[in-house]
């Protein structure tokens, strides 16, 4: 049996609080960033229910000029997106799940171009990625997990999803009986609960053949 890792993108691989952040604080200044940054995150699942069509670069833009942005600045985050950085364990940990085995995939809530430079600034490769503005749908809607099934033949007994954001992974994937790991990088409290909770993905290989033998 082929054993899949599917892993969130944004937050999980890539330092997403600390790109939005650092745009918002260039933007507002730093007295303001963190109370923007708490709305941005109640903002981007709003819009993106609005409507799902739009591509995660429009998402991005909307939020911004929702909270207040100039309008030649409503880009800020998707021209900046492209830099974000990787944390910095995500790639030794990626490689290390590859060495035992693991085949491994991303479902983002993003657009293929916005992506794949951050695959590339990751320097990992996966063998397979689902990205929203492909398929028409943002997380926690079930479509990327279904898409990722229905491309990669996956047996459910082999997969496991991994992600830091409970409301875009953790709770759909559980609702959907998957296994999981939360990667909790900032403290929270679980609900619902995780097959296993990490602070980081050190440590992310072992987990994975704790869940799947």
């Amino acid at each position: 049996m082929e054993r899949w890792a599917t892993f969130d993108c944004y937050g999980t691989l890539i330092d997403w609080n600390g790109g939005i952040g650092r745009e918002l604080e260039r933007l507002f200044g730093a007295a303001r960033s963190g109370e923007l940054l708490r709305a941005y995150h109640e903002l981007e699942p709003q819009i993106q229910r609005e409507d799902p069509a739009r591509s995660y670069r429009e998402v991005m833009a909307v939020a911004l000029a929702r909270l207040g942005a100039p309008a030649d600045e409503e880009d800020a985050l998707g021209r900046s997106l492209p830099q974000w950085d990787p944390f910095p364990e995500a790639r030794a940990a990626l490689e290390e799940a590859r060495t035992q085995g693991w085949r491994l995939a991303v479902l983002s809530n993003t657009d293929r171009e916005l992506l794949d430079s951050s695959l590339a600034r990751l320097g990992v490769d996966f063998e397979l990625t689902v990205v929203a503005s492909e398929i028409g749908s943002y997380k926690p809607a079930p479509p990327h997990w279904d898409e990722f099934f229905a491309r990669s033949g996956a047996d459910r007994e082999g997969h496991v999803h991994v992600g830091a954001s409970l409301f875009h992974d953790i709770a759909p994937a559980s609702a959907l009986g998957l296994r999981t790991i939360w990667v909790n990088r900032l403290g929270e409290e679980p609900e619902p609960q995780p097959d296993v909770e990490l602070h980081s993905l050190t440590g992310l290989a072992e987990n994975l053949e704790s869940l799947v033998r």
